[in-house]
């Protein structure tokens, strides 16, 4: 680590509270770059409010770091969202301090997480919950492109290409290495040359010559194609609105769903 010793971290950041020191990220995978920051994570005693992330300037290097509860670290494995965003962090993760062992017990038991019926079940109920929710942005996407009120665009592109790979990442339990990796790991787990990937390159803009309106369209058959796929995780009373918003999108650009969805495919 530049500038800052891992025994430099230790001293500075060690509490009465905490029982545990790990750095995480990519400084622990070995992969930053010139500009990466350093995760260090502090694991508490004691359960108490969630904290926000803290950034410090040590010499030349951000470090951010992060203080967990043993509530909090439990939800990494009982809760699909964070389950996907967190296992295979710890998997990867070094101990700085670890003077009882917690850490290696945390660790040990993120190496030994299967996703299992019971998590698949907690993560279809997530994705369908969160189909619903972005619900809003479908009708900002379609309100965006009738009247060109580029507020609207913005926000249903960012649901329509973010929230819709969240809804993937979660629902086929891809254990993301760390959140730059989240795309292209989705994208891998679905297969780069799929229907999903395809629309999804066009719906975040990555495709050469898209502009604004033609991502936000890409966005919106990206959620019918979704919704398509997760036809069988759908709660019935979370299905009812999501089919409306998919005949409302089809309406919209002129297009039957199911041609919504083979016109990618």
């Amino acid at each position: 680590m530049p500038q800052v010793g891992p025994n430099s971290l230790v001293e500075r950041f060690r509490r009465p509270d905490v029982r545990a020191i790990a750095l995480m990220g990519s400084y622990a995978r070995g992969d930053q770059g010139t500009f990466s920051d350093i995760d260090l994570v502090l694991f508490l005693k004691a359960d108490g409010p969630e904290l926000d992330p803290e950034t410090h300037l040590i010499g030349e290097t951000f470090v951010v770091l992060s203080q967990v509860t043993p509530s909090q670290v439990e939800s990494w494995f009982t809760e699909p969202d964070k389950a996907t965003a967190c296992i295979a962090g710890l998997r990867a993760a070094r101990a700085l301090w670890d003077p009882d062992g917690d850490f290696s017990s945390i660790q040990k038991r993120a190496q030994a997480f299967v996703w299992d019926a019971a998590m698949q079940a907690r993560a279809n109920a997530w994705a369908s919950r969160q189909m619903v929710g972005w619900i809003e942005e479908v009708q900002k996407g379609l309100e965006g492109l009738r009247t060109g009120d580029e507020g609207r665009l913005l926000n249903a592109r960012y649901g329509l290409s973010w929230g819709l790979t969240s809804v993937m990442r979660v629902q086929r339990g891809v254990l993301i290495t760390g959140d730059n990796a989240t795309y292209p790991e989705v994208v891998e787990h679905l297969e780069a040359d799929s229907a999903w990937a395809r629309l999804s390159r066009k719906a975040f803009g990555i495709v050469d010559g898209i502009g604004l309106r033609e991502q936000v369209k890409a966005g919106l058959r990206l959620y019918v194609l979704t919704a398509a796929l997760l036809a069988d995780a759908l709660k019935p009373e979370d299905k009812t609105l999501v089919d409306e918003a998919v005949k409302r999108i089809g309406k919209e650009l002129g297009e039957a769903p199911d041609r919504s969805i083979e016109a990618t495919s």
